[in-house]
Formats: structure tokens, sequence, C-alpha cells
């Protein structure tokens, strides 16, 4: 669940074409990816960047975090770093494509635009090292950790052929 952090947009008295860097503490939460729960730490305060338009608001969310969890080959421990960089648009009027779900009122949901813009800013997967070799599909054996060609297994025999197996053609 993402921290509650949040930005009172009416205190930032912001005129037409002015614009301000806030600089605050995030946490995106913890992120449920292929059924694995991943965790984030940061070393750095995120930034957000507000600039005022003459009917709403233009937002910049940078931060940088590394997400923890279980390597989607081997299930070994992984740490993937993730830099994300996010943009919304909250302007007035009827249509709701210009409308942030992240801004209610004159306040700005910096918590939650943090975990959905992390989410979005996920590799296709989350790996311990780019060149992980993942697990056996016989034996389960990490094959990272495996001498090359020292762990082929025979392959078995197909179970559709075991009753021609049987004849004796001697």
């Amino acid at each position: 669940m993402p921290a509650s952090n949040k930005i009172d947009l009416a205190r930032l008295s912001l005129s037409s074409g002015e614009g301000r860097r806030v600089d605050l503490e995030l946490d995106p939460g913890t992120l449920t990816y292929g059924g694995q729960t991943y965790a984030t730490s940061h070393a750095d305060p995120g930034q957000v960047e507000v600039s005022r338009m003459s009917s709403g608001y233009a937002f910049r969310l940078r931060f940088d975090t590394d997400l923890r969890g279980p390597c989607m080959r081997c299930l070994a421990d992984a740490s993937v770093p993730i830099a994300v960089d996010a943009r919304e648009v909250d302007q007035g009027g009827d249509d709701e494509d210009l409308h942030s779900p992240y801004v209610d009122g004159e306040e700005l949901r910096v918590g939650a635009w943090a975990h959905d813009a992390l989410a979005l800013a996920l590799p296709a997967q989350l790996l311990c090292r780019p060149d992980c070799a993942g697990l056996c599909p016989v034996c389960g054996e990490s094959l990272n950790d495996a001498e090359p060609g020292a762990h082929d297994h025979e392959s078995a025999p197909d179970p559709r052929w075991a009753k021609l197996r049987e004849l004796n053609l001697d």
C-alpha cells in the first residue's frame, strides 16, 4: 500500500505560468507482480514539479528506487534499480481525459501516483542478473551455479512408445 504523501496545491499559490519543484520522501509501497511481492527502497528523495497552467496543472514525478524480491527465473534474491519519470495533467472542463486521478480538489496524492508510476516503469522481467540461466526443468537446481555441461540430464523416454519397447524382436 503506497504512502499517503500529498501536496496541497492551493498552498503553493502558483499563478498561471509559474512552477515549483517539491522534494519529498516517497514510499510507493510494495508491488505484486507475477504472483510475487516486491518491496522498494530509496536512497534519494523524489521530486515533484508542479506547473500552473491557465486552466489547471501539469505535474512531473521523478524518483529512483530499488525493487527487491525473487528473481523471475531462478527465485534467488533480486534487486533491480528502476528510474521513474512520470507526467500527469489536470485541467478544468468537462473532458474526463484531462483530469488526473491523483488530484482531489486542490490536493495531489503523490503516494498513489508514485505506486502506479512504478508499476508502469517495471521491466518485463525482474532478474537477479541480466544473464540469469534460471532453474533446471528436471531437478530444479539453479543453473547459475552449475558448471557448463555438468548439469545434463538424460532425457526420459517418450511414454507413448512404452508398449513398443516391450516387444522382443529377436
